[in-house]
């Protein structure tokens, strides 16, 4: 296994009203692969925000640039719900820390959960895309298994605020929220219920490896070193990243497949 860490991507296991399809597998229980229609509607999930956004500048202002400003606002939403929690700030401390006017700000994000929505659906596009991209890197099974493992890893680190708050703050979101970004999640699992089910088919994987367990297991693992890596501390990003291959290697892997 990855690791003996578990704590499962956004814990929230389907119900029997969830069909296994949801969790990356066709009603034959064949796992599919979400065709490019499916990637495409996850990366581009996060909306561009109507309009400029005002700035302050010298006591002025201005129209902002929307891009500029939107990932202004996502960046300074993601450290101070990382920081306080996302029930402990308030819309008027974003906006304070993006140098914005409060009214302008709440134009755009009327509460603060359609901030911490849109902060999710980039969360995990970001992941989506950095994945994805691995994925399709390598003809080699193993070698994409590895890349894919060390994208998502280093997707987690890169922008670490927005990744913590899209594992941790879910619990925040109303029903009717929360189902869209389990939504969005399934479809990322069933991209790695894909990579592995191909991996059994071609004989990569250890007989007797539950698939499914494996990528709960492993997602859970590579998702909690979030909550722990420095940056500054004793471990490397690629410490960590060889560490996870080696348990992988000598536990799913088949002796000889890894070349």
């Amino acid at each position: 296994m990855f690791a003996i860490l578990s704590y499962i991507w956004l814990v929230d296991q389907p119900n029997e009203c969830r069909s296994r399809e949801n969790d990356g597998y066709r009603c034959d229980g064949v796992p599919s692969m979400p065709d490019n229609r499916v990637i495409a509607e996850v990366l581009n999930n996060a909306p561009a925000i109507a309009g400029g956004t005002e700035r302050v500048d010298h006591k002025q202002v201005v129209p902002g640039r929307k891009l500029e400003d939107r990932d202004n606002v996502l960046s300074n939403a993601a450290r101070l719900f990382r920081e306080k929690g996302f029930d402990k700030t308030s819309l008027k401390e974003i906006a304070e820390a993006c140098e914005m006017l409060p009214g302008s700000l709440h134009y755009r994000y009327s509460t603060k959960e359609a901030l911490l929505v849109e902060l999710m659906r980039q969360g995990v596009g970001q992941v989506t895309a950095e994945v994805e991209t691995a994925r399709v890197s390598s003809d080699n099974p193993v070698e994409r298994l590895r890349l894919c493992i060390d994208a998502h890893l280093r997707a987690l680190l890169v922008d670490s605020d927005t990744v913590y708050v899209l594992l941790f703050e879910w619990r925040a979101l109303t029903r009717e929220a929360r189902e869209e970004i389990i939504e969005l999640r399934d479809r990322y699992e069933s991209l790695w219920a894909h990579i592995l089910a191909e991996m059994i088919q071609q004989g990569v994987i250890r007989r007797g490896v539950d698939d499914r367990l494996l990528r709960l297991i492993g997602l859970g693992a590579l998702n909690w070193v979030a909550t722990w890596f420095d940056p500054e501390g004793a471990y490397t990003l690629d410490d960590i990243s060889e560490f996870i291959w080696q348990i992988t290697l000598d536990g799913v892997i088949v002796e000889g497949c890894a070349g």
